[in-house]
């Protein structure tokens, strides 16, 4: 959990029309597995990851205040993800208070899936 990726990587023009052409392959089959997840329940990891990742978010807006991560540059981008790597105690610490609300969503999604 605690090597989250990021893409704000930096990508050759060539990586970057090579990463595009696989993508465009997968497409189908990606958007078929995620129909079909989106049917189950979602798992305590996948749960966790949410939460995770809207506690970094969560950080990211209060770093930023009224700016958007897309204005940044790329040092930009590189210093604002030290100091997120840096806060991964108070991220564990946010998400952790955060799962319940998403369990709560979580339901509500199925719940809503299921009407239908």
């Amino acid at each position: 959990m605690d090597n989250i990726e990021t893409q704000d990587e930096v990508m050759s023009k060539a990586t970057r029309f090579k990463m595009s052409m696989k993508m465009k392959a997968k497409s189908k089959m990606i958007a078929r597995k995620r129909a079909i997840s989106m049917k189950k329940r979602a798992s305590p990891e996948k749960i966790l990851k949410r939460a995770t990742k809207q506690a970094r978010d969560l950080l990211t807006k209060k770093i930023l205040k009224d700016r958007s991560k897309a204005d940044l540059s790329i040092s930009g981008k590189e210093s604002l993800e030290k100091k997120l790597n840096q806060k991964k105690a108070i991220i564990k610490k946010i998400a952790k208070k955060l799962i319940p609300k998403i369990k709560q969503a979580e339901a509500e999604r199925l719940k809503k899936k299921k009407e239908k």
